[in-house]
């Protein structure tokens, strides 16, 4: 962890270096050539895999996230999400609780249309259930991009036994650098979020016999409630 005095240090061997060069950092040439390399930088090379659209690209974000051991639920309107999640506890014998964030997203659905019990904030880890809304999804690789915040909570993500993350279809981009991109520009320097978490599957290791836990270093379960995603045809 860094301290006033690590950066104390480094303030001194920066400042050293610029005397060497002649230079203050602050120059205006400077600092242009330093933007314009960080705004052009070229793009990595991306997977074929992902570059299909529509209800393809769908196919192919459930396909990879049921291939690591999530689960997959589809829903065509937000307000069916509150009885698919209360119909995931139930089939899994699981209580009627479930811990989430201020997310406005999840806060407009309608709990009261369930037997569910909602405690909102962070988990302290006696939570067995929770749920986040996701920024979006990979197709290439089943994965879930979660932000931190007070609306989604880091601690819903790893502590609670069974996580269930709500993701709206149209956010599912074909690869990383896509939903890399959609958050730099919706939320920008300054206003980036402290932590991403990128998500596949349910939190799980394997001894070095490969015997495979669930649950190793988080939730034993990942339910991924899809929204919008038009598996109707429709």
């Amino acid at each position: 962890m860094s301290t006033a005095r690590d950066t104390s240090a480094r303030d001194d061997i920066l400042a050293t270096i610029r005397r060497s060069l002649g230079v203050t950092g602050r120059e205006a040439p400077r600092r242009a050539v330093v933007a314009e390399r960080l705004a052009g930088a070229p793009a990595g090379v991306v997977p074929a895999r992902g570059q299909v659209e529509g209800r393809a690209r769908l196919e192919l974000f459930i396909a990879q996230a049921e291939a690591a051991l999530a689960t997959v639920a589809e829903v065509e309107a937000p307000g069916e999400v509150p009885a698919a999640i209360a119909a995931y506890l139930r089939s899994h014998n699981l209580p009627a609780t479930l811990r989430m964030g201020s997310d406005p997203r999840l806060s407009a659905l309608p709990w009261d249309d369930t037997p569910l019990e909602i405690a909102i904030g962070p988990s302290d880890g006696r939570d067995l259930n929770a749920v986040s809304h996701a920024m979006g999804g990979v197709a290439e690789s089943g994965t879930l991009a979660l932000v931190s915040g007070p609306e989604n909570p880091t601690t819903l993500n790893f502590l609670p036994d069974n996580h269930i993350v709500v993701l709206d279809a149209a956010e599912v981009a074909g690869d990383y650098e896509t939903l890399w991109a959609r958050l730099r520009e919706r939320l920008g320097k300054g206003a980036m979020p402290r932590t991403v978490n990128w998500v596949t599957g349910p939190s799980r290791s394997a001894d070095i016999e490969q015997t495979m836990f669930l649950g190793a270093h988080g939730p034993r379960r990942l339910h991924i409630v899809l929204v919008g995603g038009g598996a109707s045809g429709g």
